[in-house]
């Protein structure tokens, strides 16, 4: 059996104010081909489908597209599971249409999915925390433990947490209840998360920058030794870039996100895992690297005519532009490297450190004019250095709006 396993697709971001919408079709589009190439029997997807709780229409619009293609037309199971971004109502609001499609929608933690039988497949047992699968072409079922984002607040509700009881140890106990019942050696047994999962005594992954971070100290982590040892392959969501945190054996992968998001991701390469999986062995897995999507790239320049010529050969990309100077950075300098790329999402116009007297200005001398006060104030703050023409004019703009 094979089956491809995505997360993070975070439809609707932006890039600050850039939209990511074109990228995100197109990569949508690969991710759908590589399904049909790949020839996958199941399709999991785990966690922050959306951006955000509200997300556009044209985003919703691009889900469930996408969704549809996945799943063949109803031959071929889909399997989606909120995360921390997505709105568990409204992951789960079309799930009576979306079974029509093959399409398996689960927002809630704990949640227990509707049995139901296409033409293709069958969910053959649903029990809260778990579906079973069973899909004509085989002769034995897939048991899919799941568990979209579980924030403190659905954990109480739907797990009957106790405040002295961790998150870790909450989940262990219900995975093994829910394996120890379920999962023999006669089927394949997965586990989808969307959580912040890592090795007991392993560095510490860091979380996406920008994101909503779920791990607070160590609150919110879960520690891979919960997982069961019946389960064969974990599917997390979350953390951006590809990751295995368990054994080749017993994998525990984060897929990766299918596009850079932020610039901390810059650089990084984005996949979709590929699972080959039997009862009773070790899967195998591969990635399989996506080529869509603008690359993000941070660099520094300190002579602004050096910044245009490398801005003007690399169009494609989306810059975070750092330009070092003696001086502000002048309005003229600042619209000539605007006018030269339109993927740059950040300016940042950085003074060099200078030898120059330190001033301390421990009391405002408040007989002065206004305008002095400020001068006075921006020196104390900026090495001494007297702000220039350009920033005492947006002052006076300020004073006078």
């Amino acid at each position: 059996m094979r089956i491809l396993h995505t997360a993070d697709w975070h439809l609707g971001k932006k890039l600050d104010s850039f939209s990511r919408l074109e990228e995100q079709i197109l990569v949508m589009n690969e991710i759908v081909e590589i399904a049909e190439q790949e020839q996958v029997d199941l399709v999991l997807i785990a966690g922050d489908l959306f951006d955000n709780f509200n997300p556009s229409v044209e985003a919703v619009e691009l889900f469930y597209k996408t969704l549809k293609r996945l799943s063949n037309n109803g031959k071929r199971p889909v399997v989606a599971i909120s995360g921390n971004h997505d709105s568990p109502n409204l992951i789960d609001a079309p799930d009576p249409l979306a079974r029509e499609c093959g399409i398996i929608l689960i927002g809630h933690p704990n949640a227990k999915v509707q049995e139901f039988e296409l033409n293709d497949f069958k969910i053959s047992k649903s029990i809260e925390g778990m579906i079973e699968l069973k899909l004509n072409n085989y002769d034995f079922p897939v048991r899919l433990l799941h568990t979209p984002y579980a924030n403190e607040i659905r954990l109480k509700q739907y797990l009957g947490e106790n405040k002295e009881d961790a998150l870790n140890e909450i989940l262990a106990i219900n995975w093994k209840t829910i394996a120890d019942n379920h999962c023999d050696k006669n089927g394949v047994n997965l586990l989808m998360a969307h959580l912040y999962m890592n090795q007991r005594g392993a560095e510490i992954l860091e979380e996406p920058e920008g994101e909503k971070p779920i791990k607070i100290g160590n609150a919110d982590m879960i520690f891979s030794e919960a997982i069961p040892p019946q389960i064969q392959y974990t599917a997390l969501g979350h953390l951006h870039g590809f990751k295995n945190i368990g054994t080749r054996e017993k994998p525990v992968i984060y897929s990766s996100s299918p596009l850079c998001y932020s610039f901390s991701e810059a650089g990084q390469t984005k996949y979709v895992s590929i699972i080959e999986a039997q009862p009773n062995e070790n899967v195998s897995y591969h990635q399989i690297e996506l080529k869509n999507g603008k690359p993000l790239i941070r660099k520094t320049f300190d002579e602004v005519n050096n910044a245009v010529e490398w801005l003007n050969n690399h169009q494609n990309a989306l810059v975070e532009l750092t330009l070092e100077s003696d001086t502000f950075l002048k309005a003229e300098d600042r619209k000539l490297i605007y006018q030269s790329h339109s993927g740059i999402i950040h300016l940042i116009p950085k003074v060099k450190n200078q030898a120059i007297e330190t001033v301390e200005y421990k009391f405002a001398d408040q007989t002065k004019d206004i305008k002095e006060l400020f001068v006075d104030y921006f020196k104390s703050k900026n090495g001494n250095q007297e702000p220039n023409d350009e920033m005492k004019d947006l002052f006076n703009e300020i004073l006078n709006s």
